[in-house]
């Protein structure tokens, strides 16, 4: 492989937060911080909400629901399991489909690019938190109110959601000494 794509590769991880590049030194992964979580929650906590008031908006059918609502049984199952990297990807799963509903490809971009971080904080953390029974409750509920039309609740729902993880998630970074990833 030729130096180029590398380097194009390079600079799209750079855009992204995840890497530093060095002129003559090379790449340097680039940790996270809890003050990172926090400003990458801030920004998903707001898009995403608005994606679940779209959903909502958009009249969808039962069938047009049926991978949201998969990935939330599948989440309950993982629990039921104590297995949390399936939950994890199934959590993943869940939030990646809200924002395909959500019809605005300019939201799906943003989320998209921050997922990653948001991956390797989770990948530290997410054998310190508690079980996210509430978390699936939060997601049934988001469901419920896209299926029924109320974006209201649907926003508001997934709001407090997204805050709460985002909580959590710092709280866990910085009692573990995890400040930086």
């Amino acid at each position: 492989m030729s130096r180029t794509p590398v380097r194009e590769a390079a600079l799209v991880l750079e855009s992204q937060g995840l890497v530093e590049m060095r002129p003559r030194k090379g790449i340097r992964i680039l940790p996270v911080s809890a003050d990172d979580m926090r400003e990458i929650y801030d920004v998903l906590t707001e898009l995403e909400s608005l994606a679940a008031q779209q959903a909502a908006l958009q009249g969808y059918q039962a069938s047009d629901l049926k991978n949201l609502e998969a990935a939330i049984n599948d989440m309950d199952d993982a629990i039921k399991a104590g297995d949390l990297e399936a939950w994890a990807q199934a959590d993943d799963r869940f939030h990646t489909e809200l924002v395909r509903l959500g019809k605005n490809a300019r939201i799906e971009a943003i989320v998209a690019m921050m997922s990653d971080q948001v991956k390797r904080a989770r990948a530290l953390t997410l054998f310190m938190r508690p079980l996210p029974v509430k978390s699936n409750e939060d997601h049934r509920m988001v469901f419920e109110a896209i299926k029924r039309g109320d974006a209201d609740a649907a926003h508001r729902i997934h709001k407090s959601h997204r805050q709460n993880a985002k909580d959590m998630l710092i709280a866990l970074l910085r009692t573990n000494r995890l400040s930086r990833i």
